[in-house]
């Protein structure tokens, strides 16, 4: 993420919907990654200018939490890009198609019956989604929709599918 040679500081990331170890602030995705600023200070000046979206919102915050499957879109440059990890379990910049930036997967954590038993289905990312298909379950991932909020497709948990291993001792 950073190297021995920059500094002693770090920007912290902001309180947000992925966890402080899981997340890479927008600064340091626009400066060090991107390369698009040489300064904290350009990068302040792009996300007021309102050019940066993360999963189709203007963020402003230069420590947004950026975090794993979100999609960053640039409308200056028209450049889309997915976070994602590489075979180390470092974040790696991804380019997508506009296609591809208009849907998000994530992961189920948790499913609940909230008030009046209404189905609640909460993801990776600290979304809630209200009445999910019946046959979702936890460890399910789910095909969302960035500008509705809602699914469109899911994938059943299961031997034999592909994944991405994202945690656990031996990553």
């Amino acid at each position: 993420m950073l190297d021995k040679l920059t500094g002693v500081f770090a920007p912290r990331p902001s309180t947000g919907p992925h966890k402080l170890r899981e997340c890479l602030p927008l600064i340091i995705f626009l400066r060090n990654r991107l390369k698009y600023a040489l300064t904290g200070d350009e990068v302040k000046k792009m996300c007021m200018q309102r050019f940066i979206k993360i999963d189709g919102k203007v963020r402003t915050d230069i420590t947004y939490p950026a975090g794993f499957m979100d999609v960053i879109s640039i409308d200056k440059t028209r450049e889309n890009f997915r976070l994602i990890y590489d075979t180390k379990g470092r974040f790696a910049v991804h380019r997508i198609t506009p296609e591809e930036a208009k849907y998000k997967l994530c992961k189920v954590r948790k499913i609940f019956v909230g008030t009046k038993g209404i189905p609640h289905l909460v993801t990776h990312d600290a979304r809630i989604i209200r009445y999910p298909d019946p046959l979702i379950k936890v460890n399910d991932i789910i095909q969302i929709d960035l500008e509705t909020s809602k699914i469109t497709d899911f994938i059943k948990f299961d031997t034999g599918n592909l994944c991405m291993v994202t945690g656990g001792a031996n990553l």
